[in-house]
């Protein structure tokens, strides 16, 4: 029989392989099914850093710069007198004869500056604009008549100054023949006081009636108000015999 004490050495032995086999076994088991599902999640988070930096410049590189200066404001409308308004309207209509009122627009309100006028009506600049307008239209335009073509008092007035022999000659729109005359005359008779045309303006301003234009005719004044407004009269009679 073998004594106790000789087999207590092999015990411990077999002991010490057990633990080691058991810890073997455990880091084995680790390695294979822990680590790896830890490994690539680690991987992943470190991958994805960069992109996010990257992502967060990009996106910084491409957002559109931000202007902050301030864009100035358009300026209000330049508002015409009546007078202005008169004034516009007729260097539009006597600029180019293929201008017209357009249809839809309201002749008992003001006109839009815009459809007569040719500069920016919201500059800094355009009241000083329409000053100069003012002065430009009644230069080119000292005698001007709103007429009709088939109206007796129109013929009159025609005459009248055709027998002046004006330079520049009388400038003359027949507006019932036009295009725009169910805008034209009511714009015209509003701006003027006048319930009808004709209507005959000097420098710029209303003469009036065929009954006081007779009347200035006769006396003499008529001849003074066209001398003044610029025209000058036998001026074509003038210029032809040089």
């Amino acid at each position: 029989m073998i004594p106790v004490s000789l087999l207590q050495p092999k015990k411990a032995k077999y002991r010490s392989a057990l633990t080691a086999l058991t810890a073997l076994i455990c880091l084995s088991a680790y390695f294979l099914f822990i680590r790896p599902s830890v490994l690539p999640s680690q991987a992943m988070h470190r991958n994805n850093a960069p992109a996010v930096n990257q992502l967060t410049s990009n996106s910084r590189l491409s957002a559109p710069v931000r202007n902050h200066r301030k864009l100035p404001k358009i300026g209000e409308q330049v508002a015409l007198a009546q007078h202005q308004e008169l004034a516009a309207i007729s260097s539009f209509l006597t600029s180019l004869s293929r201008n017209m009122i357009p249809l839809s627009v309201d002749p008992t309100v003001t006109i839009d500056p815009q459809l007569v006028l040719d500069f920016d009506t919201r500059s800094a600049r355009a009241a000083e604009e329409v000053q100069h307008m003012v002065t430009d239209v009644w230069e080119r335009n000292p005698v001007l008549l709103y007429s009709k073509l088939y109206s007796p008092a129109s013929r009159e007035i025609k005459g009248i100054l055709a027998k002046m022999n004006l330079q520049p000659s009388p400038t003359i729109i027949d507006v019932d023949i036009r295009d725009d005359a169910k805008v034209v005359e009511p714009i015209i008779c509003r701006l003027t006081s006048s319930l009808e045309l004709p209507v005959l303006l000097i420098g710029g301003r209303v003469i009036g009636s065929i009954e006081k234009i007779r009347v200035l005719e006769e006396s003499g004044e008529l001849h003074k108000l066209v001398t003044a407004s610029g025209a000058v009269i036998d001026g074509s009679k003038k210029n032809h015999r040089h």
